[in-house]
């Protein structure tokens, strides 16, 4: 099999580039890994441009990155594209797939690519992003375009793709900008995992959790509230109050005290800490009585201040505190996805102080907390140590020793991670959890963040043994990452069948006739008696109908009462998880469900 590019000190390089540097490497072949994908994903969102321009002549194109799943390409036409349209443009690619244009690199300087694209302000606006003196550009037949690379060697290679949707996209992501119109692509090395790939594409819209959310009244937004504020509905807040109660009891077991700090903190706090300066761009200000304040897009903060409340020994270390904050961060509004992207949401942070001799017990102690939940909501994940970024604080050395410290827990425990070089915080390395759903996709939760940097910044102490003043380390530590991104999962991995211990409501209760309904609510009554949530359905509609109002809302179990049941004080139950239909004595029915509740204990 020939090699389609190669990898030279972690960088993949194409052939051509490779070939004129005259850098070697591992060999880079066709097939479904993260490196040939990388490329083949590259080289395919460029022959959709191509396709779209000989389609579209008018059409300029912004940029054309890949992305997770696939590839996307931002482009300004004037012609009407909509989704009937992406099937036109398939054909088109594979016409121009089949012609096999060599993919050639060219390279001029940076006055003579404005000379060159001097009339297409899309192309001039990418260029205002490069700082080099030169740029690269990419030619398969009569196409070109502005790209770093690395390409296939031809667009020949390109066989098994799929134009997933159309939509709209704002220049650079800034709402200020002129729409463009993106259109994006998945593509494999093979049929069979694109065939793949597509079934579970539509098993993924089926369980869409904005329609989900909206069918069984979880949540809501409102363009009068604004973007990227989600409203918790009823039964949304029954599913968040049971969540947030089973954390609430796991962390205190484990030590942790739950504390609450300031929404808003002076802005001299935020440089202090290195947010103003690192992460001023996605934060909120205002300003109070002359004085600038930043609302908080993280809990570190409030929580290094708690620490600073009273004077600490090194027998009390570890100090656990954990809060649900609520934070808020400017996402750019392109960016905003359902839950999975807002911005307000709320964090089940947590913060340790420790000893450096501890940093390993800790670690491990979070990883076990982390499996326990991630298995009881029928999750495989695995761990990535990420690594210092471009932009981040304090010196080499102390970054060198927090990311080993977090390699050295791992390995002398037996657990097993990746490494994301340039992922980790401003601030220090961190682990982060990546989760795997029920079909297959895969989602980044929680992460603990091993931080020297803000106890030194902060000069946070506690007294030695000797009685000699020593600098904590500080744990930054979030499991579901936050409530809002986490319930958009659940209800996506589940398809809003949640399990009994979580649904926002447990029993749906249908009495046949009015005479009934006494015994409905006595049902309902005890029901609350034991921390269970239900809802009554008797409208003035058919028996039918509210049952089958009731099973649209998901609920797990389903109970029917009439003469018999009322007489007897018996229940006829609709077990909707496992499909069964059976009676119970109104004592035996009520144990069930209290035992459903409780069988979870993190």
């Amino acid at each position: 099999m020939n090699a389609i590019a190669i990898k030279h000190k972690e960088q993949i390089i194409d052939l051509q580039t490779a070939h004129e540097l005259g850098f070697e490497g591992e060999q880079i072949h066709l097939d479904n890994s993260e490196d040939s994908l990388e490329v083949l994903r590259h080289s395919t969102a460029h022959l959709m441009a191509q396709a779209i321009k000989s389609l579209y002549p008018d059409t300029k194109f912004y940029v054309g990155p890949i992305v997770k799943e696939g590839f996307y390409y931002d482009f300004k036409t004037e012609s009407e594209i909509g989704e009937g349209d992406l099937k036109k443009i398939e054909k088109k690619m594979l016409s121009f797939a089949k012609k096999k244009y060599e993919i050639e690199k060219y390279s001029i300087t940076m006055s003579e690519a404005k000379e060159k694209f001097k009339d297409d302000h899309l192309k001039l606006a990418v260029m205002e992003r490069i700082s080099d003196d030169t740029v690269s550009i990419y030619k398969q037949g009569e196409f070109e375009d502005l790209c770093r690379g690395p390409h296939l060697p031809s667009i020949g290679l390109i066989r098994y793709f799929k134009l997933t949707k159309i939509a709209g996209a704002y220049l650079g992501g800034d709402s200020k900008n002129e729409m463009l119109t993106r259109i994006y692509g998945i593509v494999f090395a093979d049929k069979e995992s694109l065939k793949n790939h597509m079934t579970m594409l539509a098993e993924a819209q089926k369980r869409d959790h904005r329609k989900i959310g909206a069918a069984m009244k979880l949540f809501t937004f409102r363009e009068e509230v604004g973007a990227g504020f989600p409203i918790w509905l009823p039964a949304g807040g029954r599913l968040r109050a049971r969540l947030e109660s089973l954390l609430f009891k796991a962390h205190r077991k484990r030590g942790y005290e739950p504390v609450r700090g300031p929404e808003m903190l002076r802005s001299d706090l935020w440089k202090t800490s290195g947010h103003y300066q690192n992460y001023g761009e996605n934060m909120y200000f205002t300003t109070i009585d002359d004085v600038e304040f930043g609302v908080k897009p993280m809990n570190c903060v409030g929580h290094i201040k708690v620490y600073e409340d009273e004077l600490h020994s090194y027998r009390d270390l570890p100090i656990k505190y954990f809060e649900y904050g609520v934070v808020h961060r400017h996402e750019m509004t392109g960016a905003l996805h359902g839950l999975f992207r807002v911005r307000e949401f709320t964090q089940d942070d947590a913060h340790i102080f420790c000893r450096t001799d501890q940093i390993e017990e800790q670690i491990v102690e979070v990883v076990d907390f982390v499996d326990k939940i991630m298995s009881t909501f029928e999750f495989d994940y695995k761990m990535m140590i990420s690594t210092k970024p471009e932009k981040a604080v304090g010196n080499d050395e102390v970054w060198e020793i927090s990311t080993q410290a977090l390699k050295n827990a791992m390995d002398k425990n037996s657990l097993a991670y990746e490494i994301d070089e340039g992922g980790g915080a401003f601030y220090g390395p961190k682990i982060d959890i990546k989760i795997t759903d029920a079909i297959g996709r895969e989602w980044q939760c929680g992460t603990i963040q091993l931080d020297f940097n803000l106890p030194e910044r902060f000069k946070l102490e506690y007294n030695g043994e000797d009685n000699d003043k020593i600098q904590p380390v500080m744990i930054h530590r979030a499991i579901l990452g936050s409530f809002e991104r986490f319930i958009g999962i659940l209800t996506e991995h589940y398809a809003g069948e949640f399990p009994m211990f979580i649904a926002p409501t447990q029993v749906a209760i249908v009495p046949i006739a009015d005479t009934h309904h006494e015994y409905a609510k006595e049902l309902a009554d005890k029901l609350i008696d034991i921390n269970a949530d239900s809802e009554i359905y008797s409208k003035n509609n058919s028996l039918n109908k509210r049952i089958r109002t009731a099973e649209k809302t998901k609920v797990p179990m389903l109970i029917i009462v009439g003469d018999e049941e009322v007489e007897g004080k018996t229940v006829a139950v609709r077990d909707r998880r496992a499909r069964e239909q059976y009676n119970l004595s109104q004592e035996e029915f009520l144990k069930l469900i209290q035992t459903k509740i409780n069988e979870v204990n993190f």
